[in-house]
């Protein structure tokens, strides 16, 4: 699993079916009531399920409130990883930016890479459908 994979998974990214109770192989959970044919059987039908908007500035702000260090994730992505409980070292850092597709110009200095690199994660979060305030993607 990348860094970009736990990052969605922290803030709480895709858990329809765990908060359903259900996993991919457990279709039964996610299936409709069933209703009775004419045979005497009963069939199920699944029902979709909305993607909802995951509210990612509220996530975020009710974990700074509650850590221990003042920590700005509006304008650090090393602030970000350490709210998310996540590493934020150089290194991760990195392997983050490569798996985001960062430019080569950008990783050999640290200041450029960690701008894009929070510009970036912001993005993708609102474009798997986190609420991030147009403010913050610029």
């Amino acid at each position: 699993m990348g860094l970009f994979s736990k990052i969605l998974e922290k803030l709480g990214f895709g858990h329809s079916q765990a908060q359903a109770g259900t996993t991919p192989d457990d279709k039964t959970a996610t299936a409709a009531p069933s209703s009775p044919t004419t045979a005497g059987t009963t069939t199920t039908t699944a029902q979709p399920q909305a993607i909802g908007v995951v509210d990612v500035v509220a996530k975020l702000e009710g974990l700074a409130a509650n850590h221990p260090e003042k920590l700005n994730w509006k304008v650090s992505i090393v602030d970000l990883l350490k709210l998310l409980g996540l590493d934020s070292s150089l290194s991760a850092r990195q392997e983050l930016a490569k798996e985001l597709g960062c430019p080569q110009e950008k990783l050999s200095d640290s200041a450029q890479m960690n701008t894009w690199l929070h510009k970036t994660v912001l993005q993708k979060l609102a474009d798997n459908g986190g609420n991030i305030p147009a403010d913050l993607l610029h």
